[in-house]
């Protein structure tokens, strides 16, 4: 499961946030450090299509493809020296896929800053700053064990190496996930969960009248390009769930916005990623399966079961748009809109799936 740890300086929203995220109801306290366990939340990923399947199918259960949202202590500077909760931040970051990272844009007086805390660009330094810092601690740790080892085992070299230019990037500033050699480090130094190898996406939390500020909204990009910004204000996504899905269609439209930060930000993580679903159908149950971008029929049967991946024999594969617009699966059939896929065809997002596999 896609999961993303929501990180930031005290004080940000994200508490805030994670509650609108999930509609869960954790402490969003005015101090800091309300988080100090990370809070977990698992939410469906919107996808409209599911609901139109299941009353095609007259289906007995509808099952989204979900992510799961942890709410993360909040980071000081020092944090990568044991300053505030930092220890406890940094290990939690590193069981994620990726990052979301709140920073404050909001001018809301009562909110308290923490000490760490001045304006947007510099909350953003001082994060990166001290995931810089862990990760390169981490991998100092590492290049003397290694540099022994490789001594006497050639096979050590390429993950030597990598050490070596991890090391030089960190030294100098940058993130893993911003090398070009980013592949590259990530596959021979996957085992040390490295913070700054994950891809990061940052939730800008802003003041509900700056929702429509285009001008305002560019400025903040700017800080942190070639990542994506997304732009919420929490205050508002906390009240939109309390309505149901006409009202707050309504709501966002008011404000100028077409979707709400939760789909912002899961599909921007898709994007971020990789990701993309497919669908498997029938009366028993609806079903979207992540997968990765390019994966092969194979691969994508393997994340129903392995079994399915090793005892392949072919796809059967409809076109959800060529399903709805034909009515059933047998009009679909008929009009020669199901496909046989062997081994190497490789998904689509809109495909719905019935795998063939003998084990």
């Amino acid at each position: 499961m896609l999961s993303i740890g929501i990180v930031g300086l005290p004080n940000v929203g994200k508490s805030t946030l994670f509650n609108a995220l999930t509609d869960n109801e954790i402490l969003a306290a005015n101090y800091p450090f309300a988080t100090i366990e990370p809070n977990t939340g698992t939410v469906a990923v919107p996808d409209e299509r599911l609901q139109n399947l299941a009353e095609l199918y007259n289906s007995q259960k509808v099952l989204p493809a979900n992510v799961k949202f942890i709410d993360i202590a909040g980071l000081v500077a020092g944090a990568s020296k044991g300053e505030g909760l930092g220890n406890q931040f940094l290990a939690h970051i590193r069981t994620c896929s990726a990052i979301l990272q709140v920073v404050r844009a909001f001018d809301q007086g009562g909110v308290l800053r923490s000490d760490s805390s001045r304006d947007p660009e510099h909350d953003i330094s001082v994060i990166k700053t001290e995931l810089i810092l862990a990760d390169l601690q981490t991998v100092t740790n590492r290049l003397p064990k290694t540099e022994k080892l490789a001594k006497s085992d050639p096979k050590l070299k390429p993950q030597l190496d990598a050490l070596i230019i991890a090391k030089d990037l960190l030294d100098s500033g940058k993130a893993i996930f911003e090398s070009a050699e980013y592949s590259t480090l990530n596959a021979q130094l996957a085992d040390l969960q490295l913070m700054t190898a994950k891809p990061i996406l940052y939730l800008f939390n802003i003041d509900d009248d700056k929702l429509g500020d285009t001008e305002f909204k560019e400025k903040l990009s700017q800080m942190v390009k070639p990542a994506t910004a997304l732009f919420v204000c929490a205050k508002l996504e906390d009240e939109l769930r309390s309505l149901d899905e006409p009202d707050r269609a309504e709501m966002l439209a008011s404000y100028g916005q077409a979707t709400s930060g939760l789909d912002q930000v899961i599909h921007a993580a898709y994007d971020m990623l990789g990701l993309q679903s497919y669908l498997t159908a029938g009366e028993k149950e609806v079903r979207a399966w992540t997968i990765h971008k390019g994966d092969t029929a194979p691969q994508a049967a393997g994340v129903i079961h392995g079994d399915f991946e090793k005892g392949f024999i072919a796809a059967q594969v409809i076109d959800y748009d060529d399903l709805m617009a034909a009515g059933s699966e047998q009009a679909a059939k008929a009009a020669g809109k199901m496909r046989t896929e062997g081994k190497t065809y490789v998904m689509r997002p809109g495909d719905i799936v019935e795998f063939r596999f003998n084990v």
